[in-house]
């Protein structure tokens, strides 16, 4: 643990803290101030646009400034964007509500850079340790950020929930802070021009491909039945909001809490290994899923859709770390995380869509294309790594 990476832990908590607050709270305020009510959604899901967005201008921004400079000027976004938040909130403006959370996604794929920042501060055998550390701040995250937004939310008595983005602003400027004490790790972050092999030679190789698969549609398989699962369990199997919220805090738990040994497990194991393991795991999910639809089955198999997630992502952003040269790092790490928040936002966008049409089994069916297409991807490179 170097300085660096302690500062990058710390803020985790703080700056990720705007993700677990946007769901909690966006969905809730969107039905209350939203012309439509099937737009409720929109904030949340626009917000996941954000990320996507974003995750190429994070990373062209540190590529000219640095990763000191372009993290705290996204910590000091996100703050003022929160206020902007709460404004909406106080004024019942629902598109500038959504425009703030559009920003608040933007901030996010500031902070989903740390991983890659934490990689960079410590010896390439212990790059998958380093990313579980980061990641496991998301677990304190989603705690203080909805705890502190639930305490806050009456501090105005007229305007419901404008406290609770007040509390994210102090909680998101909080990172700035911590971040006069991080240091540049490489004359490389700074004024560096986009070089090295082109999108297409990069995603070209075996391995690159391989990482960039696993995390994306690993993402992509969480996010659409974690988005749907407050719609089933709610709205159609009429179960409590207390149940349905239970559920929802032992996923985000077992996405975050196994980061205290995932990364060891990649470095013995290897990362095809892990990746494997955590298809495995969805698969679990699933299985639990064709049965009936109860709460110990909505709990269990949220459970392991968060355990296989934290594999294949941890495994897949470890995995891309080796699969590219140091001045291609940037286009690298941009190219991977607009892909893989872009197949985030799909599976955000159509799982609201899908669980009204279809149903929670069917649900779960539709995800295991994308899990042999994760199989299929990692044997590949197995394959070729060997000739």
């Amino acid at each position: 643990m170097n300085k660096n990476l302690l500062v990058l832990a710390l803020s985790q908590i703080f700056s990720f803290t705007a993700a677990p607050v946007t769901v909690f709270l966006s969905g809730i305020i969107g039905s209350q101030i939203s012309p439509l009510k099937s737009l409720s959604t929109l904030p949340m899901s626009i917000s996941v646009v954000g990320i996507a967005i974003g995750a190429i201008l994070a990373t062209k921004v540190m590529s000219l400034l640095g990763r000191k400079v372009g993290f705290i000027l996204a910590s000091m976004g996100n703050s003022l964007v929160s206020i902007l938040a709460a404004y909406s909130i106080m004024d019942q403006n629902f598109f500038l509500f959504c425009f703030a959370n559009f920003f608040l996604g933007v901030g996010m794929a500031f902070t989903h850079q740390y991983r890659f920042a934490a990689a960079e501060s410590v010896e390439q055998n212990k790059v998958p340790k380093a990313i579980s550390i980061i990641l496991l701040g998301g677990i304190f995250s989603a705690f203080i950020g909805p705890g502190m937004a639930n305490y806050a939310k009456d501090i105005i008595s007229e305007h419901l929930y404008v406290g609770s983005y007040l509390s994210l602003a102090v909680l998101t400027f909080i990172p700035t802070i911590f971040f006069l004490f991080y240091e540049n790790t490489s004359k490389l972050e700074v004024n560096i021009k986009y070089s090295g092999r082109s999108y297409f030679e990069l995603i070209s190789q075996p391995r690159f491909l391989q990482a960039i698969v696993a995390a994306a549609f690993g993402y992509a398989i969480m996010t659409f039945l974690m988005t749907a699962t407050p719609l089933s369990m709610h709205v159609m199997e009429n179960m409590s909001l207390s149940k349905t919220s239970i559920v929802i805090q032992f996923h985000v738990a077992a996405m975050f809490l196994p980061s205290l040994i995932t990364g060891n497990l990649v470095k013995k194991y290897g990362h095809s290994n892990i990746m494997y393991l955590g298809v495995f795991l969805y698969s679990i999910t699933i299985i639990i899923s064709i049965f009936d639809q109860t709460f110990n089955n909505y709990m269990f198999a949220l459970i392991f859709l968060g355990l296989g997630w934290n594999c294949l992502f941890i495994s897949g952003t470890s995995l891309l770390v080796l699969s590219y040269k140091e001045d291609e790092k940037f286009k690298a790490q941009g190219l991977n995380d607009f892909i893989v928040y872009s197949v985030h936002a799909i599976g955000s966008l159509s799982a609201g869509i899908l669980i009204v049409l279809t149903n929670w089994k069917m649900m779960n069916i539709i995800c295991l294309p994308l899990m042999i297409l994760i199989i299929l991807t990692t044997l590949r490179a197995d394959i070729l790594s060997k000739k």
